[in-house]
């Protein structure tokens, strides 16, 4: 959140069915293992409550979650001693579709921005957990990565307020007295849609956390949890608010078959003739099944778009027609941290580690399972998996973005005649 001055509220999260994991080797069953525990991973995040995985019906999805793949790419240690690590994404619409068909709700990819001012005291004295601790500062280090590591573990978009407030000895006391009138007036240029003030003690050989959340969904009464670690701890407090957010905002199985939707901004129609020639355009696209306005005005309109397929073979087809110019997305509020700040530092706080060395090697396959050597550096760090943008929206559209379940796709139309037969039906 550092040097994001204004009001962000709702985020679409980037890289929900992305994970990477641990594995023995690239044997067909430890691959195998690999992609069932990747799939774990994503169903819990994608579900957003934590009892998914004792569902009747999951061991047969994790058994074959092969066939939910789109890509992975296997790397390999980069020394004797390292391990190879397995990244994986699984299509959205089979994710979702898999999750209805063993009667599991679906949490979308626009989910609320928790703001959470954490107070930590320990024998060093009490403190506030911001962006930007520095290495010098282990312990506030390590509580900061272990919130971040459950918050990727459960797709919660989750911001700490930026570094200039870490030595802030009165917000400190106002933060640990739980008093959130002051803290409300502290967070008013930061933007969020909960808040929370935490206050984590030790006490009797364990940690203990408590807190006051306020804004939608969640339970305004001081809430408690215990762990004997800071990442049990961390997990224990998110998993509590991702339970309750997801209750109110996943869509119920029944509501999820049928052809997925995806809502579609156009931007630069200046005319009837524009908006038409759109929507013919869009509607000629071999996956898409039906394209109709939900809003139009000025030189703006947002079409509801029923498709075939995962999303990302309609953006292909999207690409393929260059009327169609996809507009820049906002920065990542994630942008400032570390990849492993970003993904979390301790595998057993269930948290993906970085990616190997530079120097090991990697693997990639399609989701037939093929795979061919690469060789070189990854294209991305495993803290680039998961990140999350502002949803520029109204109030009134940031609610109805939740309950949607997949991202709000922006483009600019170009009125210029695109080559014959592009990205048309055949």
């Amino acid at each position: 959140m550092a040097g994001y001055a204004a009001p962000v509220a709702a985020v679409t999260v980037d890289g929900l069915y992305s994970v990477e994991v641990a594995v023995a080797g690239a044997a067909p069953g430890q691959l195998q293992d690999g992609y069932a525990d990747g799939l774990r991973k994503v169903l819990l995040r994608v579900s957003g409550g934590s009892d998914v995985l004792t569902l009747e019906g999951v061991d047969e999805l994790l058994a074959n979650a092969e066939s939910l793949l789109q890509s992975y790419q296997l790397v390999r240690g980069g020394s004797s001693n390292s391990g190879s690590r397995l990244r994986m994404t699984f299509g959205a619409v089979g994710v979702n579709q898999a999750l209805s068909a063993i009667n599991a709700p679906v949490w979308g990819v626009n989910r609320p921005l928790t703001l959470a001012w954490i107070a930590v005291q320990d024998r060093a004295g009490r403190r506030l957990i911001s962006q930007g601790q520095g290495q010098d500062d282990a312990q506030s280090l390590r509580w900061l990565r272990a919130f971040q590591a459950a918050s990727v573990e459960r797709g919660l978009p989750l911001a700490v307020p930026p570094a200039d407030v870490a030595s802030d000895r009165t917000l400190l006391s106002e933060v640990w007295g739980q008093f959130m009138e002051p803290v409300r007036l502290q967070s008013e240029a930061l933007g969020y849609d909960l808040l929370a003030a935490v206050r984590i003690s030790f006490e009797r050989n364990s940690w203990r956390a408590s807190w006051l959340i306020e804004g939608r969904g969640l339970e305004a009464t001081e809430q408690t949890v215990e762990a004997s670690s800071p990442e049990s701890l961390a997990q224990r407090v998110v998993g509590v608010w991702a339970d309750q957010l997801a209750a109110r905002y996943a869509i119920a199985a029944g509501d999820v078959s049928g052809a997925p939707q995806v809502d579609i901004v156009l931007d630069g129609l200046d005319s009837m003739a524009d908006y038409a020639a759109a929507k013919q355009a869009l509607s000629a696209l071999a996956p898409v099944l039906s394209a109709g306005p939900v809003k139009v005005r000025r030189d703006q309109a947002t079409l509801r778009v029923a498709f075939s397929g995962e999303l990302s073979q309609l953006e292909e087809y999207m690409a393929l027609d260059t009327r169609f110019v996809p507009v820049a997305s906002v920065p990542e509020l994630t942008a400032d941290l570390e990849p492993d700040m970003a993904v979390g530092a301790d595998e057993s706080a269930g948290a993906e580690e970085p990616s190997s060395e530079a120097n090991g090697e990697f693997e990639t396959g399609d989701n037939e399972g093929t795979a061919a050597d690469t060789g070189g550096e990854s294209e991305e760090e495993a803290g680039d998996l998961f990140s999350y943008q502002p949803l520029t929206l109204s109030a009134q559209e940031k609610e109805q973005a939740f309950e949607s379940l997949y991202p709000v796709l922006h483009y600019r139309w170009q009125a210029e005649p695109a080559a014959e037969g592009i990205g048309q039906r055949e």
